[in-house]
């Protein structure tokens, strides 16, 4: 497969409701969308990062810079078949996750593609639907928590996560899960916490949780391992895992019992196939987590999703949960069981918008060859 061109595009998506963790709040997406055009196909991907450095030093505009200065130009006019090949060609470039997995989306489309076949099929898939859950953002009160929850819970979400920080956390979950005890609940913490906060987590064990996310630093082990050892409720990693490597530290230095895998934040699709073997292997569960994707970077989650030890419900909601009209036909939605259809048609199964994406595009550029 010869790489005929690269196009890179910053949009900005205005989101249906503000959306706020424990170190940001955000109105609206700012993400780049990469396009390789390759011997008469096209094919589609989304960088995952932020932009602003808060979940991972990486930013729209890092991703620019990797992308447009030295990722798209060592793959243009060069003959790429899979995955492999591509890794001989980027893996100069040291780190920079976020900005190859959304280059090698794209051309895992394009694989698909030639090959008719869908992503999901291409990756090992097994589901025709997938358990989708919803995330829910810090409210301005428990009151709107709890109304958001129902909300979500008549629309037919299978699994409701809620974000903590210190201040919101206890109390919150003791009211929330008073008013809805048999929801399957979750809380995600984005790294706001430290050891010093055991008994927190420790009070946490007493409300029946799936899991507890990513409660300490960014790039821990030890220190999830000794949290783990002190809760009874599955200590999950997030943002520490931004690798194949890391996954195989936490599972050897048993620093959680769950690893919600991001596509966009290990490096891409290869990666995340790798970490879901080890996992497997390994008896650990793995879901799909969201980082507010277009419906382009979703339709990938929800491929990646369908495979087979990815057990739990993913951050995977529809496209009405976050944008009023979505980059993608069809916009994903729920079907009426709760569960999330994968697509089957060749690649990433969807149509890219070009009416829409246009509208959204603060900036654009092709990449033909090399960049001076």
């Amino acid at each position: 497969m010869k790489i005929d061109r690269v196009e890179l595009r910053k949009i900005r998506m205005e989101l249906v409701h503000p959306f706020e963790t424990s170190f940001a709040r955000e109105v609206a997406r700012d993400a780049m969308i990469v396009t390789v055009f390759a011997e008469g196909l096209t094919g589609w991907g989304e960088t995952a990062a932020m932009a602003a450095p808060l979940f991972s030093y990486e930013t729209v505009e890092t991703c620019w810079h990797i992308l447009h200065d030295f990722l798209a130009p060592a793959i243009v006019g060069q003959r790429i078949p899979d995955a492999g090949s591509l890794a001989r060609h980027t893996d100069f470039v040291r780190g920079h996750p976020m900005a190859k997995a959304g280059l090698e989306a794209a051309l895992w489309d394009v694989w698909a593609q030639a090959a008719g076949r869908s992503l999901a099929d291409m990756l090992g898939g097994v589901r025709e639907r997938i358990d989708v859950g919803v995330s829910i953002g810090i409210q301005a009160s428990v009151d709107d928590l709890l109304l958001r929850i129902n909300m979500f819970l008549e629309e037919g979400y299978r699994r409701i996560k809620i974000k903590i920080k210190p201040g919101w956390d206890v109390d919150v979950v003791r009211t929330v899960r008073a008013h809805f005890p048999d929801i399957r609940l979750q809380v995600d913490a984005n790294s706001a916490y430290s050891l010093d906060d055991i008994a927190i987590f420790q009070a946490l064990d007493s409300f029946d949780l799936l899991l507890i996310e990513q409660p300490l630093a960014f790039d821990d082990f030890v220190d999830h391992a000794e949290l783990q050892r002190h809760v009874q409720t599955p200590i999950c990693l997030d943002e520490t895992i931004a690798g194949v490597a890391d996954a195989r530290a936490a599972l050897a230095l048993e620093s959680c019992r769950v690893i919600n895998i991001k596509p966009g934040r290990v490096g891409g699709l290869r990666a995340t196939r790798q970490i879901h073997d080890l996992c497997q292997t390994a008896g650990v569960p793995v879901w799909c987590g969201g980082m507010l994707e277009t419906g382009i970077g979703r339709a990938a989650n929800v491929a990646v999703a369908s495979l087979p030890n990815f057990t739990l419900p993913g951050d995977l909601s529809a496209s009405a949960r976050y944008y009023h009209e979505d980059l993608v036909a069809p916009p994903f939605a729920l079907n009426d069981d709760g569960t999330m259809t994968v697509p089957t048609g060749p690649g990433l199964g969807v149509t890219v918008r070009q009416d829409l994406l246009e509208a959204v595009t603060v900036h654009k550029e092709i990449i033909t060859g090399d960049v001076a």
